[in-house]
């Protein structure tokens, strides 16, 4: 999906029915960027673009501080390693563009394009619970990452410490938003305290 947001991205995996663009259970904004410094004398900023494309900076709609209480007026004018160059409506030279460095820029979560049956917005995944599949609780949904391997889930253990688990249909069967919570089956092994796992003759193949 071209307008998925990277920092947002669709992980693919069996969702509950009703999942899907469930709004009780979405944030009701994303931040799609945060201002990481000055550009220049002329009041231009540097923004760190958590979309897909860092040219899609702008195309979700008005971006606002967290609470939506401030609007930022950003039109792009270039590009560095790592960050979009920006002009900010009011913002004139450099003090006043260092001043807003650290600033996060929000959308709306309903501006973004709705989901298939089967992909999740990160944003949707965080803070969900993590259950086993007989309903004990691991944890709590900290984050989303991808290391460049596929997507991963940083789970904020019960017990104590962190654990990520592969975002795969085998090891997340279930996504529930509309009842807060993912489904996890890990392997043996695969979270702090579990026995380590036996080895086998003969090796599978991952699916």
């Amino acid at each position: 999906m071209d307008t998925a947001m990277q920092g947002e991205s669709p992980g693919r995996r069996q969702a509950a029915q009703n999942a899907p663009g469930d709004a009780a259970a979405r944030p009701r904004r994303v931040c799609v960027g945060i201002i990481v410094g000055a550009h220049g004398v002329r009041g231009a900023v540097r923004v760190k673009s958590f979309t897909q494309e860092a040219r899609d900076l702008t195309a979700y709609g008005v971006l606002t501080d967290e609470q939506g209480n401030r609007r930022f007026a950003l039109q792009p004018i270039g590009a560095t390693r790592g960050a979009v160059l920006a002009k900010l409506e009011g913002v004139a030279d450099r003090d006043a563009a260092e001043a807003l460095r650290g600033v996060r820029l929000y959308v709306e979560r309903d501006a973004f394009p709705k989901t298939g049956a089967d992909e999740f917005y990160r944003a949707d995944l965080v803070g969900l619970a993590a259950k086993t599949k007989d309903g004990a609780v691991l944890g709590r949904v900290r984050a989303v990452e991808n290391f460049g391997a596929g997507d991963l889930i940083d789970i904020e253990l019960a017990a104590g410490g962190s654990a990520y688990v592969p975002f795969t249909r085998a090891v997340v069967p279930l996504v529930d938003l509309a009842g807060g919570r993912i489904v996890v089956d890990p392997p043996e092994g695969l979270l702090p305290g579990d026995a380590p796992p036996k080895q086998r003759k003969n090796a599978r193949r991952p699916r």
